[in-house]
């Protein structure tokens, strides 16, 4: 047989007979779509909340009488195992494909409910830039983007900065945490933002102190409306 250019394995696909992908959840190898991170059985089995279609969810009860919200939403229970190691492998192990693959998802939830309908900017909670600097990216954005792919809206990542280098929220209590954040947050470019209906995205929600206190500096800045997006929402 005569063998063409086309004939030869792609480089991918030698890579992957040496190192196969291996999915996070259950061990096997993920022989499915190559952006996908996990197999198409615990991508099936993911914990979805279903909170983008209802008012007043979970989400929306943490920011109660704190901070003005038109709607907020996460799209997974951050305790489910895959989660927890999607979320941890796109925070410290450089897994950026996460980040747009999640943020995908979250995406289309949100384009399925009219209470997201009319968003005009996807705003990522800035990290330190030190922190970010090391890290290499902010997982946030990653995300924003993925959501952008899908919703066709753009992200403003150049507006907000945060100008304390705070410790993690981890094994803080909720006064802990809005002591920790308070004042962390400024707008350097408000006229991007002023009279907008943004969308703030983060990675995870424990109490919301991180997302409210970069949610009172954009009202500051006199956006039209506030809504709130993250992957995961934790119990503690």
């Amino acid at each position: 047989m005569l063998l063409t250019e086309n004939s030869y394995p792609s480089l991918s696909a030698i890579l992957d007979l040496i190192f196969p992908r291996i999915c996070p959840g259950c061990g096997k190898e993920i022989t499915g779509v190559k952006e996908e991170p996990i197999c198409l059985l615990c991508f099936h089995q993911l914990p979805h909340t279903g909170f983008a279609i209802i008012p007043d969810n979970p989400v929306e009860k943490i920011f109660r009488g704190r901070i003005q919200i038109q709607a907020a939403h996460s799209e997974f229970y951050y305790s489910h195992p895959v989660i927890r190691t999607l979320i941890h492998g796109l925070k410290y192990k450089s897994k950026k494909e996460t980040g747009i693959f999640l943020g995908s998802i979250l995406g289309h939830s949100l384009q399925k409910s009219e209470r997201f309908k009319n968003i005009e900017l996807l705003i990522p909670i800035p990290l330190y830039p030190d922190r970010e600097y090391r890290r290499g990216y902010n997982q946030s954005t990653l995300i924003a983007e993925g959501i952008s792919r899908v919703m066709n809206i753009p992200v403003e990542s150049d507006s907000m900065t945060r100008i304390r280098n705070t410790s993690t929220q981890t094994k803080k209590q909720r006064t802990e945490r809005w002591m920790n954040v308070e004042n962390s947050f400024t707008v350097v470019e408000p006229e991007k933002l002023r009279n907008r209906h943004v969308l703030l995205v983060d990675d995870v929600i424990t109490t919301g102190a991180s997302l409210e206190a970069c949610a009172q500096v954009m009202q500051e800045a006199s956006i039209a409306s506030l809504s709130i997006a993250t992957i995961a929402m934790s119990s503690k």
